[in-house]
């Protein structure tokens, strides 16, 4: 991984301020994100799916989730609510597994997805083809990951931030549009990899 030099640490911490500052008087609005795939702009099947985030939780992330699922819908999305229901034990792999799965399939336009770390999650969700996943911990992983690495999926980890921090990553994540140019390239690069093990 290239390091980030002291000029595109700016150009972060200024962009981060700018949404940060913006998002003071009012909620980021669903429509302004970054188009989906799954549909051409401007029609109707786009304006639909950008409206849905997949969310999805393991027994660590069961109270964040609850949290973030009041948070999406204020926002203006819909939620479809993955699971799990409970503190009771379960495994991570097959909630990050079905968010990442919606998707893939362009059943929602983005997913999030929280446990202990939410680095497992991330593992998980990665092996679905077409899905990018990230783990944000703070506004410039959150920005980063969108901005550079056009990601479909966050992950997030309940042991490691609290509910405010989620939620200001969440709104900045969703309302974070995709750089294109030199990123597009290497977007375009890695889903080539991906091709490669596609059998």
């Amino acid at each position: 991984m290239s390091a980030i030099d002291d000029t595109q640490i700016q150009q972060i911490v200024q962009r981060i301020l700018k949404q940060v500052m913006g998002q003071a008087g009012s909620d980021p609005v669903p429509a302004a994100s970054s188009p989906s795939p799954a549909a051409a702009p401007g029609s109707g099947a786009q304006a639909g799916i950008r409206r849905i985030v997949a969310l999805g939780a393991d027994h660590g992330g069961f109270e964040l989730k609850e949290t973030l699922k009041a948070t999406l819908s204020e926002m203006g999305f819909d939620v479809n609510d993955v699971g799990t229901h409970s503190k009771a034990a379960v495994d991570y792999p097959d909630y990050a597994h079905e968010v990442a799965r919606l998707v893939a399939s362009s059943k929602a336009w983005r997913g999030i997805m929280i446990d202990g770390a939410g680095i497992g999650s991330c593992i998980v969700a990665n092996k679905v083809p077409g899905v990018r996943a990230g783990m944000a911990y703070d506004y410039s992983s959150a920005v980063n990951s969108r901005e550079h690495n056009d990601t479909n999926v966050l992950t997030l980890g309940a042991g490691l931030i609290g509910a405010n921090l989620a939620k200001q990553i969440v709104k900045t994540w969703l309302s974070t549009e995709f750089g294109g140019d030199r990123h597009q390239r290497r977007i375009e690069k890695i889903s080539a990899v991906e091709k490669q093990y596609l059998k």
